[in-house]
């Protein structure tokens, strides 16, 4: 901008001279002062928060408690898991896909003391407490001089050619499920805890540096420090601004102090250099406009679960420079502005430097001593020391005050909740479809949800043979909402909806909720629950305390399960049939008559899983049983039956008229209790008795509907006695 404005005005007043001078000018208007670029000291606190896997890729010593991404350093190939489902009649079979891995992760180049949180994609992977929210094996290697080779590693690439990586902390993953990241490896990152306490910027710079480094004199506490980059220098650098402290040499060591009393007060008499005990000084005072208008310090916040916080401070005066300081250390925010503070603090107050002749008898001062002035306030730093014609100058810088400890707000952050696990429930059974298509073969569905708020899914197994062999059902990764119950619902005619009872239930999570829904909603299917065999709709929930809820407004024995109306006892199961929360999967149909099992595995199932049972009814693959079965005598004497047909496929009876057959052929049997019973069978929905074939006394009788897959449940009936005139 001010080498468009200077170059024009220039050339206005100068010609073309002019506007080449102007546009000079302006060019360095631009570069110092208008769009001087930001000052920046430190790493980038960036680098240590993406995980890498480029070799080379340098690796941090951790100190204290800190949270870092690290480098994948060995990968196994993807393993791949089949898994096929049923679409039901006319439709073709479904394949899925799962994918998991193993993997190794380079943590610090020192040991540590172990791994609290972990985070993946930036979704809390592990707890505090070591609950991982998603199953999977891990090993840590903490990074001892004597550990030996991962075994898993071990078994894939040979144990001779596997590193021990002795001195480094890694980590292993085992069977890495990656079905909820995108069938990749996630970017994971580790809450490290190298040391048990805070450590002092002195005791890092010592351990930095094989002990060259005596860093008794740097106290700054800091709570965790990534030592980061490309020298050892860089770092010591980075630990001097953070503890305001400066490096001297102290014989065969480096001194590395931050504070100090003075070791002697010079007094400047003006008796002249070379003066025993005199003084001669020389004071200078830069412009204020050296010293940044602002600093910006960087950090990682505990509070924020270790993401970067800024905290920034800013002097009066003149000015335009900025400076950011990247400090890769853990400091809360009051402490990170303090810092901050402090940091502008010494860079004003080292404005002030003066520059002493002293006598011989003070020729044990050096670089690095700390000495006060008779006639100046302060402490004073030996910057420098040098003897010209036998004289002995020291350059001093004067030190800042201790820092006031400045107040400062963290903000809010998005940090990923540390929910608890816990034991997966599991419920499992068999149903009449629930959608419109007509199953093929029979179908188990299954409900899996926990307690605990921190539950984020199971692995499913079943078996059909008792146990012999296991299968893989996927897994189920949205909890379902379960319960038992605790008032049951009474009995009441499914033709009509129930305003008389009620039900009440427990929920087994006290994050779970349930919601009211209008007749329109559920018409379409909304609020369906399984209440121990009856499948019921809700219209109204009120929630009577964190987990009891009371549901009225009822429709009954929904799909063909009235038979199941007014059997329920306080404890039975309560699931509410969400989409999504739901696991389905077929089974072949010469497994009718047997029972299902199956396992739950969670991340909180750390003992054994959890396991329920569902006997093969056939529920799902026979049509329901006839309804509005009526007699009536004919003129004749005859005894016609007559009933409605229903269809598991047309519980929404769409037309008003009639439903699909859903089934080969139409068919019925129609058995009237005798000795022996007496056996009819009929192609349409009427049976026809004659004189002679009606029984004498009222006789009971049960009418089913032949499916394909076999018969429907019964209907039963009581045939009048035939009355002779």
């Amino acid at each position: 901008m001010a080498t468009l404005v200077l170059t024009a005005v220039g050339t206005a007043i100068g010609g073309p001279i002019g506007g080449a001078l102007g546009g000079l000018l302006g060019q360095a208007i631009d570069r110092d002062v208008l769009f001087k670029p930001k000052g920046r000291r430190g790493p980038r606190l960036t680098e240590l928060a993406v995980q890498t896997s480029s070799y080379g890729s340098p690796i941090p010593r951790l100190y204290g408690t800190m949270r870092v991404a690290g480098s994948v350093i060995w990968s196994t190939d993807f393993v791949e898991t089949e898994q096929e489902g049923g679409g039901g009649k006319g439709k073709p079979s479904q394949t899925s896909y799962s994918y998991s891995v193993s993997f190794a992760v380079l943590l610090s180049a020192r040991r540590i003391g172990g791994v609290r949180r972990i985070w993946a994609d930036g979704k809390l992977l592990r707890g505090a407490a070591g609950d991982f929210k998603t199953p999977t094996a891990f090993r840590l290697h903490p990074g001892s001089e004597d550990q030996t080779p991962d075994p898993g590693m071990a078994a894939a690439i040979g144990f001779g050619a596997t590193p021990a990586h002795r001195g480094a902390a890694y980590a292993v993953f085992e069977q890495f499920e990656l079905a909820e990241y995108g069938n990749r490896i996630p970017s994971l990152t580790f809450e490290i805890v190298a040391d048990d306490a805070p450590v002092s910027a002195g005791a890092i710079a010592a351990d930095l540096s094989g002990g060259i480094v005596d860093g008794a004199g740097a106290t700054q506490m800091l709570g965790g420090f990534s030592a980061y980059g490309d020298s050892v220098r860089g770092v010591l650098e980075t630990l001097a601004v953070a503890s305001g402290g400066w490096f001297a040499p102290a014989g065969a060591r480096i001194r590395f102090t931050a504070d100090g009393a003075p070791v002697r007060t010079i007094e400047d008499r003006g008796d002249g250099a070379g003066t025993r005990g005199g003084t001669r000084a020389v004071r200078t005072i830069a412009p204020i406009d050296t010293v940044p208008q602002s600093i910006t310090l960087a950090h990682y916040d505990p509070q924020r679960d270790y993401q970067t916080g800024l905290q920034r401070v800013r002097r009066p005066g003149a000015g335009v420079r900025e400076e950011r300081i990247e400090m890769p250390a853990v400091l809360s925010a009051s402490a990170a502005k303090t810092m901050a503070a402090a940091t502008l603090s010494r860079a004003a107050t080292a404005r002030s430097r003066r520059a002493l002749a002293i006598g011989w008898d003070a020729a044990d001062l050096a670089p690095g001593d700390v000495v006060a002035l008779a006639d100046a306030p302060g402490r004073w730093r030996i910057a420098g020391w040098r003897l010209e014609s036998f004289v002995l100058t020291l350059d001093l810088v004067r030190l800042a005050s201790a820092p006031i400890v400045a107040s400062a707000d963290s903000g809010t952050g998005l940090t990923a909740p540390d929910l608890p696990n816990g034991p997966t429930i599991v419920h499992a059974f068999e149903l009449p479809a629930l959608g419109d298509a007509v199953l093929a073969g029979p179908r188990v569905l299954i409900a899996a949800g926990s307690a605990a708020p921190g539950w984020r899914g199971a692995a499913l197994r079943y078996s059909i043979d008792g146990g012999a062999q296991w299968a893989s059902a996927g897994n189920a990764r949205v909890p379902a909402t379960i319960g038992v119950v605790a008032v049951p619902p009474g009995v009441a005619p499914a033709t009509l909806a129930d305003r008389h009872h009620a039900i009440e239930v427990i929920l087994a999570s006290a994050e779970a909720t349930l919601g009211n829904a209008g007749d329109v909603l559920l018409d379409g299917g909304t609020n369906l629950a399984l209440v121990g065999d009856e499948l019921l709709q809700f219209g109204r929930a009120e929630q009577i305390d964190a987990t009891r809820w009371r549901l009225s407004r009822l429709w009954r024995g929904r799909r063909g399960t009235e038979a199941a109306i007014g059997t329920q006892a306080a404890g039975d199961r309560f699931v509410l049939l969400t989409p999504g929360t739901i696991v389905a999967i077929d089974v072949p149909l010469a497994a009718l008559g047997a029972t299902v099992r199956v396992l739950a595995s969670g991340a909180g199932d750390t003992e054994m899983p959890a396991d329920a049972e569902a006997p093969l009814t056939g529920a799902s693959v026979l049509p329901p049983s006839p309804v509005h079965l009526r007699t009536d005598t004919l003129p004749d004497g005859d005894l016609r039956l007559r009933w409605i047909r229903r269809s598991r496929a047309g519980w929404r009876w769409l037309d008003g008229v009639d439903v699909p057959l859903a089934e080969e052929r139409e068919a019925y049997r129609l058995t009237l209790a005798g000795t022996p019973d007496t056996v009819i069978d009929a192609t349409t929905a009427e049976i026809v008795l004659s004189a002679g074939e009606r029984p004498h006394g009222a006789t009971p009788a049960a009418l089913v509907q032949v499916g394909t897959h076999g018969l429907s449940p019964s209907a039963p009936v009581i045939l009048p006695a035939f009355e002779e005139e």
